[in-house]
C-alpha cells in the first residue's frame, strides 16, 4: 500500500479510482490529476513510480504553487498560416500572445481532506446562522434535501447530530 499525504492507497486499484479515497476528489478531478502528472488510465497504484508518487504527493499538498501547464492555442479552420519568410521572434510573440487568454486551471483551487471538510462545515454554519430552511433542518437533525420524515429519516438525524452541526 502506498501511503500519501496520510491516506492509504491500495496496491491492486487503478490509480485513477484509488485517488477517490482522498476527501474532495471525485472520479472527475482523479481523472484530471492522472492526465495532469501523465499517469496512464491503467496504471495500478503498485507500478507507480516513486518520481510519480513525489509528484502526486506534492501536486496534492499544495496545487495553487504548483507549475502550470503549458496551453499552446489549436489553429482554427480559418487560420491561414504566415509566410515562411516570417521572422521567428515574430512567431513566438504571435503564440504567446495566443496563449495568454484567460484559462482557469480547474486543478488551481482544488481543497482536499481538512480543507474540504471545513468548507462543508463552514458552509452549513452559514446556513444555520441565517436561519434558511436547510439550516434550520441541519439543526434540528433532519433531513435537508426533502426526503420523507415518516419511516425512513435515521440516518439523516444521526449524521445531522454528529459534528456537522458545528
Amino acid at each position: 500500500m502506498v501511503h500519501v499525504l496520510g491516506v492509504q492507497l491500495p496496491d491492486y486499484q487503478y490509480t485513477r479510482f484509488a485517488l477517490t479515497a482522498f476527501y474532495g476528489i471525485g472520479h472527475k478531478t482523479a481523472h484530471r490529476l492522472c492526465a495532469r502528472l501523465q499517469i496512464h488510465d491503467k496504471c495500478k497504484v503498485r507500478s507507480l513510480t516513486p518520481h510519480q508518487i513525489t509528484e502526486l504527493a506534492a501536486f496534492l499538498s499544495s496545487p495553487s504553487t504548483s507549475t502550470p501547464i503549458p496551453r499552446f492555442p489549436l489553429a482554427t479552420s480559418s487560420y491561414k498560416p504566415p509566410p515562411a519568410s516570417t521572422p521567428l521572434a515574430v512567431l513566438k510573440e504571435e503564440t504567446k500572445k495566443l496563449s495568454q487568454r484567460a484559462w482557469a486551471d480547474p486543478l488551481r483551487n482544488i481543497k482536499i481532506e481538512s480543507e474540504a471538510r471545513r468548507v462543508v462545515k463552514d458552509n452549513i454554519a452559514h446556513q444555520r446562522m441565517i436561519g434558511s430552511y436547510v439550516g434550520k433542518r441541519h439543526a434540528m437533525g433532519l433531513p435537508v434535501r426533502g426526503q420523507n420524515t415518516q419511516n425512513n429519516a435515521r440516518t439523516a438525524k444521526k449524521l445531522n447530530r454528529v459534528d456537522r452541526r458545528g
